[in-house]
């Protein structure tokens, strides 16, 4: 566990908000499916920008290769033709990266928040959440001592207080705080490490009901599997919405490794996570194909970025980093040049002679006559 303040600030946020959700409407599922909803909208601005920037890029591919044809052996110049493209048509290559990037520290977020046990735990212990996730995890024991080794743990599962209902965690036949690895299993168990007097952790493991035959398995795998299909449509998407050749080999195999990888996760990620990551998935598919099928022509980019370059009064806007890239570049550049058309300047290397100078080799027999040795 990350223990930096602003991350635990951010987990102890995200538990809160949660709780809330969970109190207007008590089903787990509905609550991760509305917290994934407000996270993609707070995202949104991103994401329709990263749609854009790769589209933008695929309008100018053909001029940016052309580009790259005409200064292939000068490549600095060629950097600097393509940054003026990008200023002309108002393009920023990177404004895509943003949301891809984001993606993953969420993820780590809402696993840490959706993850039980946990200690700490990251929800209200005040709040209804709270009050269900503890009838199948608790943090005490009935005369409220600290849980803090398996004894206390096998204590209650012998007095039959373990495994605790589902009925607070259930959605669509399956208990979010399961995975599918433990799915019909009657000895799941959820293990986490809690941290106990003298510096040393302790590993303690609850039983759960995350099920005890075949038939509890399948709402768990046809998940997981949700959770591999989605985010394989959706790189699809993003890749044929990206410019011919701007993804190197490296990013290809990345793009085909990913889904592979997030089919594994859903298979040992809590089914809450699996649940998160499925919808989010399919909210992001449905905003690019709505964003995918408004394309626009270059022309209208051209119109947008001079638009943008002057306010409505006329005057200059503040530069981007893109326009203050191209502009550094070009004073650059113009900078060399007078460098080199400077008169007076000279190459380096021996000096040159000065033929009305003694000695200097120059002139009509190498300097004055009346001060040559007689012979």
């Amino acid at each position: 566990m990350i223990a930096l303040a602003p991350w635990q600030t951010l987990l102890d946020s995200l538990g809160w908000l949660v709780a809330q959700i969970y109190e207007l409407i008590p089903n787990y599922g509905v609550t991760i499916i509305l917290l994934t909803v407000l996270i993609r909208l707070v995202l949104l601005p991103l994401g329709i920008k990263q749609v854009r920037s790769m589209q933008h890029m695929q309008i100018i591919q053909p001029k940016v290769k052309q580009i790259q044809q005409k200064y292939k052996q000068n490549k600095q110049k060629q950097q600097e033709e393509t940054m003026k493209l990008y200023k002309e048509y108002g393009v920023n290559p990177f404004s895509g990266c943003w949301p891809v990037l984001l993606q993953f520290p969420i993820l780590i977020a809402m696993y840490s928040v959706l993850r039980y046990p946990q200690h700490p735990i990251h929800i209200p212990v005040d709040s209804e959440l709270y009050a269900v996730v503890i009838q199948q995890i608790p943090q005490t024991m009935p005369d409220g001592t600290p849980i803090v080794s398996q004894a206390q743990i096998n204590e209650l599962t012998e007095g039959g207080e373990l495994p605790g209902p589902t009925s607070g965690t259930s959605f669509l036949g399956m208990n979010l705080l399961c995975s599918a690895s433990n799915a019909g299993n009657p000895d799941a168990q959820l293990g986490d490490k809690v941290s106990v007097a003298g510096g040393e952790s302790v590993d303690l493991q609850y039983p759960v009901d995350c099920g005890n035959s075949v038939p509890d398995r399948i709402p768990y795998y046809i998940f997981a599997a949700l959770m591999f299909g989605t985010t394989f449509y959706q790189q699809r998407q993003m890749q044929k919405a990206s410019p011919p050749g701007a993804a190197s080999s490296q990013q290809q195999a990345l793009l085909k490794v990913m889904p592979l990888m997030f089919g594994v996760f859903g298979i040992f990620f809590p089914a809450g996570l699996v649940l998160y990551w499925t919808t989010s998935n399919a909210w992001q598919i449905g905003q690019q194909y709505f964003m995918l099928k408004t394309r626009p022509t270059a022309e209208q980019m051209a119109a947008t970025a001079n638009a943008k370059g002057n306010s409505a009064d006329g005057a200059p806007r503040k530069k981007g980093f893109m326009a203050s890239m191209t502009e550094r570049a070009e004073q650059q550049r113009a900078q060399r040049e007078a460098a080199k058309r400077k008169p007076g300047t000279r190459k380096p290397g021996k000096p040159k002679k000065d033929p009305g100078k003694p000695g200097s080799g120059g002139g009509n027999g190498g300097g004055d006559p009346k001060k040559r040795p007689k012979r």
